[in-house]
């Protein structure tokens, strides 16, 4: 039997600035080679049980530790930060906030750099992590000017080339297009069985994290491990759903259709879960009573793209001639791979950059001559990097910003503010510094301080990126009312689930150019188009080819039913 390498023994954290512990009583082994994920809604006690593993609890964050926690057989709290991170290596959610050096080879290279490695073994190491990360052909490169899918590479190898036994991943896949995540997945896998590290992953999109096997899941909830247990065994009970987490896509279709999901089944993947005819006929029978809501057609422009084009560097296009209308009350997504335009293109709109050459109009009205602070009072922008918007100290006070710029009285203002907070789940945080937050925190942060001021056009990017999904459904419920009363949603996305659950329309952009106007659903059954804009084909396609049902129908049928079922 493998030797353990992280061991919990009646463990407890209670942060100095908390009046109740957010970790109690942790008892749970983790032994070499294994891949654990471990999974709870925000404020669980996750990230913090994740802190206490690579020694930021209690050398970053202070608090009372009680019981015994041992890395490697090092007890944890006798131990220095420095002969953690010799132990550990975390790859964080937030990659920009981890780079250092000046180039991909810089930043590789700068834990050997600080333990005085000799220049030969330093190159060598340094580009045998790149090589394992297939980043070789990068290492001159700056890590700030890559994709999201190449700076976590980066962050990885920064990580391996000091060849420790345990690896942490902080949401790996939040900021990454699906194929991109898909392939960090098979990459975290590939380092697993050539190195027999340890593996922890802590994620939301957990459907995304099982496609490849993993050991056990840990579920924790207000503090507390509630579940220890192998995927097939944790898919098969409620706990998931209990907790606020979502499962996956193919599990709630069974479930919908009355049928008892069992770990004989390996329901941990698409491919290996076994639906039997008696299955399949109650599939078939659940699908085929959905009744399907006509859309009803929108038909008033308020926004109008015609043959933009923009580049940051005169010989490299950013945005190549992209035309399209969007009508008033709309909710639509703009998908695509990363580095594709799609936020270059919402800051040409909002006015943080200027088109090359082209137009944008707003309801009918050329909107050049327009300044940002104009600009503001139609169209609401909440940026992909909380950390990038937040500009006061306390929550309150950030929300209301605008509001006092625009010398709203002070009780419309608490009015306001207050609504917000409770619908993006911050209400009981409103008197908090900004800085005790988490990312995720964060970003329910922004959001609330653009939905606050009420603007005819919102566009989200990434709206949901680390947010669990009972933030998730309080978000987008909210988000959705807004569009039933008339605004306007452009949503940024890199979830094919909200992309389907939500907007209808779907604009997919590549390298640049848009290359697709079409339905949600068309898009993730159109192979070339998935190939072009680095998406993955849902679950749900592949669910109903097993069950003998129209794939495109079936999505269709199942997210309207979805959709009403959790409303």
């Amino acid at each position: 039997m493998s030797k353990p390498v992280i061991e919990f023994r009646d463990f407890s954290f209670q942060y100095h600035a908390q009046s109740s512990p957010t970790l109690m009583n942790i008892n749970l082994t983790v032994y070499e080679g294994e891949k654990i994920v471990i999974v709870g809604a925000s404020g669980s006690g996750k990230s913090t049980l994740v802190h206490c593993i690579n020694g930021l609890i209690p050398f970053s964050y202070t608090g009372e530790i009680k019981g015994s926690l041992t890395i490697c057989g090092l007890e944890t709290k006798d131990a220095s930060i420095f002969k953690l991170s010799k132990l550990v290596g975390t790859v964080l959610q937030d990659t920009d906030s981890q780079f250092i050096g000046m180039t991909v080879a810089e930043d590789i290279a700068f834990a050997l750099e600080n333990d005085c490695v000799k220049h030969q073994e330093l190159m060598d190491r340094t580009k045998r992590a790149a090589e394992i990360v297939n980043i070789e052909n990068l290492l001159s490169s700056s890590p700030h000017e890559l994709s999201g899918g190449q700076k976590q590479r980066v962050s990885l190898a920064g990580v391996m080339v000091d060849n420790v036994p345990i690896y942490l991943f902080d949401e790996p896949l939040a900021n990454l297009d699906p194929a991109t995540g898909k392939q960090t997945i098979e990459l975290i896998e590939q380092i697993k069985k050539q190195t027999n590290s340890t593996i922890i992953i802590i994620e939301h999109r957990l459907e995304d994290v099982l496609y490849r096997d993993v050991d056990r899941i840990i579920l924790i909830e207000e503090g507390r491990i509630i579940a220890d247990m192998h995927p097939d065994d944790l898919l098969s009970s409620n706990l998931l759903t209990v907790s606020g987490i979502r499962e996956p896509l193919y599990i709630t279709a069974l479930k919908y259709a009355g049928c008892i999901i069992t770990s004989q089944m390996h329901p941990q993947h698409i491919e290996s879960i076994v639906v039997d005819d008696l299955a399949k006929g109650r599939v078939q029978k659940w699908f085929s009573g959905i009744v399907q809501q006509t859309e009803i057609p929108l038909d008033e422009p308020i926004l109008t793209i015609k043959n933009v084009s923009f580049s940051y560097e005169e010989d490299e296009s950013t945005l190549q001639d992209v035309s399209f209308t969007i009508c008033k009350g709309e909710m639509l997504s703009i998908v695509g791979r990363n580095g594709a335009g799609k936020s270059t293109l919402s800051k040409l709109i909002c006015g943080f950059e200027k088109q090359d050459r082209g137009s944008i109009s707003f309801a009918g009205e050329p909107f050049d001559g327009y300044t940002i602070k104009e600009r503001a009072k139609y169209i609401g922008y909440v940026m992909q990097n909380p950390n990038h918007m937040i500009s006061k100290s306390m929550i309150f006070d950030e929300v209301a910003l605008s509001l006092t710029a625009h010398k709203i009285p002070p009780d419309e203002i608490q009015k306001r503010v207050y609504k917000t907070l409770k619908i993006c789940g911050l209400y009981e945080f409103r008197n908090w510094p900004i800085s005790a937050l988490s990312f995720g925190q964060k970003k329910r942060v922004t959001i609330a301080s653009v939905l606050v001021q009420e603007p005819e056009i919102i566009i989200l990017d990434e709206p949901t990126a680390g947010q669990d999904f009972r933030h998730y459904t309080e978000i987008m419920k909210f988000i959705h009312s807004l569009n039933q009363r008339g605004v306007t949603i452009i949503i940024i996305t890199h979830d094919m689930h909200l992309m389907l659950e939500y907007t209808p329309r779907s604009l997919l952009f590549s390298d640049g150019r848009l290359i697709a106007d079409t339905s949600a659903t068309q898009a993730l059954i159109n192979e070339e188009l998935i190939a072009k804009a680095n998406l993955k084909r849902t679950s749900l396609f592949s669910f109903a080819e097993k069950c003998g049902i129209n794939p495109e129908n079936f999505i269709r049928k199942f997210i309207e039913y979805d959709r009403q079922a959790r409303n």
